[in-house]
């Protein structure tokens, strides 16, 4: 086995129910569940015309402006894999463009994620298929290698797995990691509910706002006399 240049297979992947299960779940609040230390961070933004990205990880690692192990990935995806390529935030050369694009959504494949830059950017908005990238550049790639596909990566803060749950939506891309889709599950859900019961209490304007205040004076700031 080469240490940088090789191809593997996912040993395992989160169960579909949960792909189901965290369908209609903000990237947000699922954020929130993990203590906001799971996020791909604000550089990734949507490339796409509108809707959510929910899928199984399948990884990418490559050195800048290089897409051959892309191309691989792209052969082994299908339906419910979201490709999620570690390109070193490079925008300099673009590794994705609209053939790709149309290539990966007939393969079912169910989005794409690049720390890196795509090109044919008005293409891919048309296409629709969830993508999201740190910026856009029209010069294209080389595909040299090396690269690997199916080992751990890292995009910021985000450490992601092959066949871990990645989703994003308008916000940006969040991986919960498989051994743990069920707690956080749970506390989404929780959040969910109690967010939905405050947007209640704002519309009924019964929405309490005293630990404004009471938060200030408790950190010592100061505070003019009622």
């Amino acid at each position: 086995m080469t240490v940088g240049f090789r191809v593997l297979n996912r040993k395992r992947c989160v169960d579909l129910q949960w792909l189901e299960k965290f369908r209609d779940l903000p990237v947000a609040n699922v954020s929130d569940s993990m203590h906001r230390l799971y996020g791909a961070g604000p550089r990734l933004r949507p490339m796409h015309r509108k809707g959510p990205m929910i899928g199984r990880a399948l990884t990418v690692r490559t050195p800048p402006g290089d897409n051959l192990m892309l191309h691989k990935a792209l052969n082994m995806a299908g339906p419910n894999d979201v490709i999620v390529v570690d390109a070193e935030g490079d925008l300099t050369h673009a590794l994705l463009g609209g053939i790709m694009t149309d290539f990966a959504m007939r393969r079912g494949v169910a989005g794409i994620v690049l720390n890196g830059a795509i090109r044919d950017a008005d293409a891919i908005y048309d296409f629709n298929l969830p993508m999201y990238a740190a910026g856009v550049s029209h010069q294209g790639p080389y595909r040299s290698g090396p690269g690997e596909v199916n080992v751990t990566i890292a995009i910021g803060s985000m450490i992601v797995a092959p066949g871990d749950l990645v989703l994003g939506d308008g916000d940006g891309v969040v991986v919960v990691p498989m051994d743990h889709v069920e707690e956080i599950h749970q506390r989404t859900v929780a959040k969910q509910k109690a967010e939905t019961l405050q947007i209640k209490a704002v519309a009924d304007g019964t929405y309490g706002r005293d630990w404004v205040d009471k938060s200030l004076t408790g950190l010592g700031c100061e505070m003019p006399e009622s």
